[in-house]
């Protein structure tokens, strides 16, 4: 963990009101980002580094500012630098959903529940000021794992039938997203906080947040890169979530649409992590993914892009949930 002091830190808190508070540096994610939590006396907050040109914490800013307004428990915010990348927020406090439930399992569908109704709630308000969740966006994120695993993988494949592929996958989807709500995008264990209760969620990592469909965050929830979701735990949520909306079988094929696309991206970002970035931990959850863009490849829905799989990545590779890496 960097334990480095960003450089003018001092002075945005001396200005902010936290003159003399202590910076305790916290563990990273898979970002430029960095955070500290800050005390003076028995206060606390949460300062986020999210430097130019590798950050840009205005988007962050934009949909923090967006989802208080709107009655969603998004950090309030205390101060801001945005050109120099500080913005000190207030702090959730340290009980995580992923932490929680690693601790009490017996709660999981209480707490999944509850993450549930907090993505209903959303879908209740109108879209927030945000851009639209285009074919092109899907395809870009998609290519992500052409870009990056295949050839970390050294594979010849059909790049042109790849994004045929999900054409033919997505454009049905498209329509039916529209006028759309907002997406959080990394909707997850890792980014839902319990606040005093398992029933109040606040809400963290929103900067990328879109308008798009409903099933986009649900399925983020649901097929969690990082924490094993039971296949029956992800039936009685997914039930419970179309008992509330009355959704039907589009839905349920748009879902798959949906975690298919976001699981071969999130392979593609792992290696990514890995090669580029300097982070091969990310490998160890590829085939938790991989397991799970299997599962999405199996409905009907997928058809065209589970037949480029069965064209282009060999079997064996398929079979141990992406194959091992040699880092």
């Amino acid at each position: 963990m960097d334990l480095t002091i960003p450089s003018g830190v001092e002075e945005f808190l001396n200005r902010a009101g936290w003159l003399g508070a202590k910076i305790e540096p916290l563990p990273g994610d898979a970002s430029f980002r960095r955070y500290f939590r800050v005390r003076l006396g028995d206060k606390a907050a949460m300062l986020m580094h999210a430097p130019p040109p590798n950050e840009d914490p205005q988007p962050f800013l934009r949909a923090a500012k967006w989802l208080d307004a709107n009655g969603m428990r998004a950090p309030r915010i205390l101060a801001e630098r945005a050109e120099d990348g500080f913005v000190l927020i207030e702090d959730f406090g340290a009980v995580r959903m992923r932490e929680y439930l690693d601790s009490w399992p017996q709660d999981e569908d209480e707490v999944y529940r509850a993450a549930i109704d907090a993505l209903l709630q959303l879908r209740q308000l109108p879209p927030g000021p945000f851009t639209d969740y285009s074919l092109a966006e899907y395809q870009r994120e998609a290519k992500l794992f052409i870009d990056w695993y295949v050839p970390a993988r050294n594979l010849y494949i059909d790049g042109k039938g790849w994004a045929a592929a999900w054409e033919d996958v997505l454009a049905p989807l498209i329509v039916r997203q529209r006028p759309g709500m907002t997406v959080l995008r990394d909707y997850h264990a890792e980014n839902v906080m319990l606040l005093g209760g398992l029933d109040r969620q606040g809400l963290l990592d929103f900067q990328d947040a879109l308008v798009g469909h409903p099933a986009y965050d649900l399925v983020s929830l649901l097929q969690d890169a990082r924490r094993d979701v039971s296949p029956e735990l992800e039936a009685r949520m997914l039930e419970y979530y179309l008992k509330k909306t009355g959704e039907g079988n589009e839905f349920i094929a748009d879902y798959a649409r949906l975690g298919a696309q976001r699981n071969a991206k999130i392979v593609g970002i792992f290696v990514r992590l890995w090669k580029r970035d300097g982070k091969p931990r990310y490998l160890d959850y590829i085939p938790r993914v991989w397991a799970l863009l299997e599962r999405d490849l199996a409905h009907p829905a997928l058809a065209p892009v589970a037949a480029w799989f069965d064209a282009n990545i060999p079997a064996e590779l398929r079979a141990a949930g992406g194959g091992a890496f040699a880092v």
